[in-house]
């Protein structure tokens, strides 16, 4: 994990010198650190940002607990997540800010495994879904915001386990815009 996270900042810090250098900035990096603190889940994206409106994105989700475990504990959970969404802001700035809505897919590998008794759970599954909250910019380098999605999931396995094909994440984003 220290290596992933040494690996990281030096590849922030690379496209922070390139920014700096062409004078724009139009990537950000960002952490829900909500699911950190409270799941011992981590979510890091990846935005590019069109224009002042719209962008695209990329997450990782390491250790992802379906509907933030729907009364089951998280340890339980050794599955990950990939999500590739768009995002528009309304922001009236014109610097993606503001009120933002999100379509998304989302893919989950892993399993899901109550006890060492009960049989594993494939969790492998392909969710559609939408997001939406509000973000702050500050100085076009620091950005932070609440968030909420809410997904079909399309794996019949995963939905008779938890009994509802309806996923809801929330979170509270920090990231830094290069």
């Amino acid at each position: 994990m220290k290596t992933n996270l040494l690996f990281l900042l030096l590849i922030v810090n690379s496209f922070s010198s390139w920014s700096q250098s062409s004078g724009s900035n139009k990537h950000e990096i960002k952490w829900n650190i909500a699911s950190t603190i409270f799941l011992g889940s981590v979510e890091i994206g990846y935005e590019y940002l069109i224009d002042g409106n719209q962008s695209v994105g990329a997450e990782i989700l390491i250790n992802d607990s379906y509907n933030f475990g729907i009364g089951r504990d998280a340890k339980d959970f050794n599955t990950n997540s990939f999500i590739i969404n768009y995002n528009y802001y309304t922001g009236a700035e014109k610097n993606n800010s503001g009120f933002v809505i999100s379509p998304m897919i989302k893919f989950r590998t892993g399993n899901y495994q109550k006890s060492d008794l009960d049989p594993k759970i494939n969790m492998n599954s392909f969710i559609l879904g939408i997001g939406g909250g509000y973000k702050w910019n500050f100085s076009d380098k620091f950005v932070f915001g609440p968030y909420a999605t809410i997904g079909r999931n399309f794996s019949s396995e995963v939905n008779d386990e938890f009994n509802t094909a309806i996923e809801f994440n929330a979170g509270f984003g920090v990231g830094y815009r290069f």
